[in-house]
């Protein structure tokens, strides 16, 4: 494990002076969460890796470091079906195959892919709708893998700027891509994407680099320059301050989300599309927020 002192020194050194890639060693990912379900003022988990209806999970594994969230579909509720057990058990299950080396780094739809398949062969019936953002980390070749279905989604910064960004995918507005499971004889009537929908990339990474990846909630209650304000407070940094930053973003987040007068991304959005709404968007927010570190055992 990383020293406290250690990673503070190669942090340090990252964010201000920039640190050069050097291809002999391997990379990994520091990564702190936090998060609100909406129905809560603390940022506590529900259970498992669960805010809310939102869902997360970090593994690790030999060759790769691999993070995602999931934002459980809240109109289940009005079906009787809790948003969480789907969202849950998808980021579980992506969980597990990537602990048990059941993944290819460079292929994060797979992981999506397989962890989904096997949500609708399990013999316990599950019902729901998520959207999904998988980050892999090759250590050895330092690329990042992404594949986002929906609205959440990551941003990589780099010298304080966002170097890049997932895109988000819609049918309409307010309508993400979302991956489901319907009750029998019902499919054709609830929304449905295959995980191959889902948008992919992979780009060069370089140490100290900083990764955000969160659902919607984060993403529509706070646009980038405030997210970037908050990063800032990265400088000679630690485990411990990753933790605290990424909880500011998600308290900040939040107390937005319930601002009547706040012009915020979301409601731009509604604008733009001819309604007129004004205000945050309450909703469950989840932040994993990660530094490209040296990998050591």
């Amino acid at each position: 494990m990383l020293s406290v002192l250690s990673y503070g020194r190669l942090v340090a050194r990252a964010v201000i002076g920039g640190l050069s890639q050097t291809d002999g060693r391997d990379y990994s990912l520091v990564t702190a969460s936090c998060g609100f379900g909406k129905d809560f003022r603390k940022g506590i988990l529900k259970k498992g890796m669960c805010y809310g209806d939102d869902a997360c999970f970090i593994a690790r594994h030999r060759s790769a470091d691999v993070l995602g969230v999931a934002d459980g579909v809240g109109g289940w509720r009005d079906y009787g079906v809790d948003p969480s057990q789907f969202s849950g058990t998808l980021m579980k299950t992506c969980e597990r195959l990537v602990k048990e080396g059941r993944f290819v780094p460079s292929n994060p739809v797979g992981v999506l892919t397989s962890s989904y398949y096997e949500l609708l062969q399990n013999k316990v019936p599950l019902l729901g709708s998520s959207t999904a953002c998988i980050v892999v980390l090759d250590r050895q070749s330092h690329r990042l893998h992404t594949a986002n279905l929906g609205d959440s989604g990551f941003l990589l910064v780099r010298g304080g700027e966002v170097v890049h960004r997932s895109d988000e995918q819609q049918h309409y507005f307010n309508t993400p891509f979302q991956l489901s499971i319907a009750p029998p004889g019902a499919e054709g009537a609830v929304l449905s994407d295959s995980p191959d929908a889902a948008d992919s990339s992979s780009f060069d990474v370089q140490l100290g680099d900083i990764i955000l990846t969160a659902t919607d909630g984060l993403f529509d209650n706070m646009p980038d320059y405030m997210i970037l304000q908050e990063l800032k407070k990265l400088k000679n940094t630690n485990y411990e301050s990753i933790q605290q930053t990424a909880r500011s973003i998600a308290e900040q987040a939040h107390v937005l989300a319930y601002d009547p007068n706040y012009m915020s991304p979301f409601a731009q959005f509604a604008c733009d599309n001819g309604l007129n709404v004004r205000g945050g968007k309450p909703d469950d927010i989840t932040v994993l927020l990660s530094i490209v570190a040296e990998y050591t055992d």
